[in-house]
């Protein structure tokens, strides 16, 4: 049964943003309307700018200094025209908590950067913190930043990298750019956020000329074998619900340990509300879990206590 912080945070977010996002009539407003509301940082991590690869962001780790901690390269959504590594500390600083160290990149926008730079950036700096290490590497995102996570590890197995990450956790990635989910029509009514026909005219701010299909775009239409084990979590009423669902089926298709889990009630990327919802917390903790368990299968020593 969904929590009534649920029930209560999809219904605000439908009332009070969605109508706003409807009407708005450029990129700065969509920048400013996608910033969630600020919260508190945790007082047991400790956060720093960084820029592996010349990628500029910020690490997150926990205060105490434990060694051999697991590496998590965390990628934020936004639409690719929208937010930061600052905006998503609510959940990159949980990831903290449980004992990553996470690194959020400021991967280059759209529509001032268009793709592929995107996928360039994430990729740049997935090599930099990777190279050298003993332990294995991690990687996840949400929305936007779930499909770039997906994008990046496609760059990196077909340039030859020898250190692909040991698992990834996608929060409602935006797969397909294209905008061909059926359940962009059939949950544009009960979705806390987006209407359906307004992603497909999104994705051009940062697609420009490159078609919707393009792979490294829209990883829906990608060759998705050797990819790591992922764990896929969306929302029962979003309208990015087909994305997670054709994601996880051709996934597994390809061969791949795909595990796919749909939430009732809560609203697209409900992970950014940890204080408020209950299965914000419970979600990440999964993602966390399932992190872990990757890593240790792939060699590393894990203190999952």
């Amino acid at each position: 049964m969904a929590s009534w912080q649920a029930y209560a945070s999809a219904w605000l977010l439908k009332r009070r943003l969605k109508p706003r996002l409807r009407a708005a009539r450029d990129i700065l407003e969509l920048r400013r309307l996608l910033v969630p509301p600020a919260q508190k940082q945790p007082a047991d991590v400790v956060i720093n700018a960084a820029a592996p690869g010349g990628v500029p962001g910020e690490w997150v780790r926990p205060r105490e200094q434990d060694k051999g901690r697991l590496k998590l390269l965390y990628l934020h959504g936004g639409g690719y025209i929208a937010c930061s590594a600052e905006t998503h500390r609510p959940v990159t600083c949980f990831f903290g908590q449980l004992g990553f160290d996470v690194f959020a990149p400021n991967y280059r926008l759209a529509p001032e950067h268009v793709f592929p730079a995107a996928v360039e950036d994430a990729v740049a700096a997935y090599r930099a913190i990777s190279e050298g290490e003993d332990c294995p590497v991690l990687m996840a995102g949400d929305s936007a930043g779930g499909g770039l996570a997906v994008a990046a590890m496609l760059m990196l197995r077909d340039t030859g990298w020898s250190r692909m990450p040991a698992g990834a956790v996608l929060f409602s990635p935006w797969a397909d750019l294209a905008a061909t989910g059926e359940s962009l029509k059939t949950n544009n009514k009960k979705c806390a956020l987006f209407d359906g026909a307004k992603l497909g005219p999104t994705a051009r701010h940062y697609l420009a000329e490159a078609d919707p299909k393009t792979p490294l775009a829209s990883p829906m239409y990608a060759d998705l074998s050797a990819l790591p084990p992922m764990l896929i979590h969306a929302a029962a009423n979003e309208t990015l619900l087909d994305d997670s669902r054709r994601l996880a089926a051709r996934a597994s298709e390809a061969g791949v340990d795909v595990t796919l889990k749909i939430w009732p009630v809560v609203p697209h990327c409900w992970q950014l509300m940890p204080e408020f919802v209950p299965e914000a917390r419970r979600s990440l903790r999964e993602a966390g879990a399932f992190l872990m368990a990757a890593a240790s299968k792939a060699g590393a020593v894990v203190d999952a206590s």
